[in-house]
């Protein structure tokens, strides 16, 4: 009686866990999916990085690579 008490807690628990590691990988999915296509050029700075204007790229920091808009 007290093993089956055991397993199936441990069985709640990997269950539990399961589901908390789904729940991050959701939120994380959803937030790269929020990430804005163009930045403007104080967000480039504000982001650690240098806007190009001639190229309309940030270069460096959190939004090397986007557009300038």
């Amino acid at each position: 009686m007290r093993i089956r008490r055991l397993l199936a807690a441990a069985f709640a628990t990997a269950a539990l866990a399961g589901l908390g590691l789904t729940g991050a990988a959701t939120a994380a999915t959803a937030a790269a999916q929020g990430a804005p296509s163009a930045v403007s050029p104080s967000e480039c700075r504000q982001g650690g990085g240098t806007a190009d204007l001639a190229d309309n790229l940030c270069k460096g920091g959190t939004y090397d690579g986007q557009q300038i808009d």
